[in-house]
């Protein structure tokens, strides 16, 4: 079957497909968010559309809470399965392109979730849609499974595992080709001040970042009490550090100071530039009250100038997936009520994770904070020799003529909460990865190679020897 020439003819179909659904603002929303909408309108309204889509093809539809939904299609006591999500991360700033436009432009469409990741689930979908119209029997049922919370918890797929089968195996097309078989772990952690007595502190605010798994693209602080020369000594920093920011003197000599960064996944921190600790940076050399100074001396002795945890005892590596990186992505201070920066920390597949942890909050004694681990995702991994890694290196070399690579990634996706699960595509070798990045976007003549890929896949998988 040539899956290519199909989607080739098929591309206008999933374009516009793509683009109703990038044009849904489906970022959590917590005030539109109730029990029966439980993550806001934007992502129900998103997963609502795409199950629409499998009862127009008069598939097997369902709607587990208005949380997470599928499709299904096909017969078999055992089941694959493709886990996609419609909910994005915010837009973020400094868009070209409108966020939640889904303009082309020279072969590519522009938006948010544009590969991350309403994309390649159009192209599961169309793979879906594909196999379906060829009428080749299959003997394990396809389920595409549609989350909308991924963004911010995976508290839609944990949904559908508590109350769902769980695929036989399956994949997730929402990360690299080749094949993803190793997770690193995912630590959501917070930096609590542990004294944030109001003593007069210089340091009134200061707030950064919307999403702990974003790097900040801006910061924001309100000091007092500083001396005259700092609107000088401010816009020289900016210039020396090439950043754009702005202060302003509010009167009683109180100013207020904003930095622009640079966002990027977490999983990379340094594909980003950090706006609170370029910020925190910053004030480090002009504030001198305690608190105040504690705060910032703290962002930037642990973030300043290394993302692998070194200052803070959290630094390894092995070779299977790679080192610790920290994000600081969500700041918040405010004098007298909370000092404290939530990271996302990404770990090793060998990280004893309890021994570093505790070697972690020995290093912070006498610097006035505590590490509290707000939640864990343990890392994931698939061994080479499982059917599930056989098959798809099968697919992908007959499809590309390259050798399937077996990748690890500090993100994480839906196939870690599978037991036989891997992360497949769909940006190919080579490709920039800018999802949680300003002018997101997917080239199309790889979203129609991908669903192809995917077409393959669906046939390759549901088929049995017996």
């Amino acid at each position: 079957m040539d899956w290519l020439k199909q989607a080739q003819e098929r591309q206008q179909e999933m374009i516009a497909d793509l683009q109703t659904l990038v044009r849904i603002n489906s970022v959590l929303d917590e005030s539109t968010a109730t029990e029966e909408v439980p993550f806001g309108e934007g992502p129900l309204k998103a997963l609502n559309w795409m199950l629409q889509q499998g009862t127009e093809q008069e598939m097997h539809v369902v709607n587990m809470a208005n949380k997470v939904g599928y499709i299904e299609m096909g017969q078999g006591e055992e089941m694959v399965g493709m886990l996609c999500h419609v909910d994005v991360v915010p837009a973020g700033s400094d868009w070209v392109h409108e966020p939640f436009g889904a303009e082309i432009e020279d072969g590519k469409l522009f938006g948010r979730g544009a590969i991350d990741d309403k994309g390649p689930t159009m192209a599961a979908w169309l793979a879906m849609k594909m196999v379906k119209a060829s009428g080749i029997k299959l003997t394990r049922r396809v389920r595409l499974i549609v989350g909308s919370d991924e963004e911010t918890g995976f508290r839609c797929v944990k949904h559908y595992m508590a109350h769902e089968e769980v695929p036989t195996l399956g994949f997730a097309p929402d990360a690299d080709f080749p094949i993803i078989n190793a997770e690193k772990g995912i630590a959501e952690t917070t930096y609590r001040q542990l004294d944030v007595a109001d003593h007069d502190e210089q340091l009134r605010s200061f707030h950064a970042g919307h999403r702990i798994n974003m790097v900040p693209d801006f910061a924001t602080a309100i000091v007092k009490n500083v001396p005259e020369e700092i609107t000088a000594q401010f816009k020289a920093y900016l210039a020396v550090e090439t950043l754009t920011g702005e202060i302003t003197n509010d009167g009683a000599n109180t100013f207020t100071l904003t930095i622009k960064g640079v966002s990027a996944h977490a999983m990379e921190p340094n594909n980003g530039v950090n706006a609170a600790v370029k910020l925190a940076s910053f004030l480090a050399t002009c504030l001198e009250t305690a608190t105040s100074k504690q705060f910032v001396d703290f962002i930037v002795t642990g973030f300043g100038t290394e993302t692998r945890g070194h200052a803070l005892g959290l630094a390894y590596r092995d070779e299977m997936s790679g080192e610790t990186t920290l994000n600081a992505g969500v700041v918040e201070y405010e004098a007298g009520r909370i000092g404290e920066v939530r990271v996302s920390m990404r770990y090793a597949v060998s990280y004893d994770f309890d021994t570093f942890i505790a070697q972690g909050q020995r290093a912070l004694i006498n610097t006035g904070f505590e590490l509290v681990i707000d939640d864990n995702s343990e890392p994931h991994y698939v061994a080479p020799e499982e059917e599930l890694i056989q098959k798809l290196s099968a697919v992908y070399e007959r499809n590309t003529g390259e050798k399937a690579e077996l990748l690890a990634i500090g993100g994480g996706t839906y196939a870690r909460e599978l037991p036989n699960g891997v992360a497949f595509g769909m940006l190919f070798p080579g490709e920039p990865d800018i999802a949680h990045q300003h002018d997101e976007y997917v080239i199309i003549e790889n979203l129609v190679k991908a669903a192809a890929i995917y077409a393959d896949a669906i046939v390759e998988l549901a088929t049995t020897n017996a």
